[in-house]
């Protein structure tokens, strides 16, 4: 039997248990940066039918045309009303273009709501890009107020050279409306006859 110095298990014990410390808290620490680091993955890529951000069009337009359809939510306990002002727009690739939606709050009190977006079919994510959009920050609408939300868009002709996408005819952008905080929506008298989204 091999005998220990006095204190040598301790301080092993001690080493373990600082080692499973450190690696619980590195867990969490991965947990809590994936979803960042997911967003930036998809918003490089298009992955997931995320758009691109860009700062303008790329000033040229190529003759083939794409159809874009505009697609409206609202999440769970959002008292808003929220659709496209137009259903379709035919656009060239290349070419700016806009587009409105239309929200209105239909509670008695301000509520603030956040849009999350993407394109389908998925694949075309890499392709269109935003230059503006309602979308990058949060909207605060007063009790009863409407609003119209441009998105200022461009689908880049690359498009046309992706042989995966080269039957499209079609892209859609979809927006969901949500709550963007549970303060935002427990703040002040209510009217729960309001609350209905029609």
């Amino acid at each position: 039997m091999t005998d220990h110095p006095p204190g040598s298990s301790s301080r092993r014990n001690l080493m373990t248990a600082a080692l499973c410390f450190g690696l619980v808290v590195s867990m969490i620490g991965a947990a809590y940066a994936a979803v960042p680091l997911y967003r930036l993955f998809c918003a490089a890529t298009g992955y997931g039918g995320t758009p691109q951000r860009a700062a303008e069009a790329p000033g040229r337009t190529d003759e083939h045309q794409m159809s874009v359809e505009f697609d409206a939510n609202i999440g769970a306990g959002l008292p808003w009303t929220f659709a496209p002002a137009q259903r379709r727009v035919t656009v060239k690739l290349g070419e700016e273009a806009i587009a409105y939606y239309r929200a209105v709050n239909h509670s008695t009190r301000s509520i603030t709501g956040t849009a999350v977006f993407n394109v389908t079919p998925d694949l075309a994510g890499r392709y269109f890009n935003k230059i503006q959009c309602f979308c990058f920050v949060e909207q605060t609408l007063q009790p009863g107020q409407g609003v119209d939300l441009p998105v200022v868009f461009y689908v880049d002709p690359k498009i046309i050279a992706d042989k995966d996408l080269a039957q499209l005819k079609t892209i859609t952008l979809s927006y969901t409306f949500y709550p963007a905080s549970k303060d935002s929506l427990s703040s002040g008298p209510a009217d729960p006859s309001a609350d209905r989204v029609n």
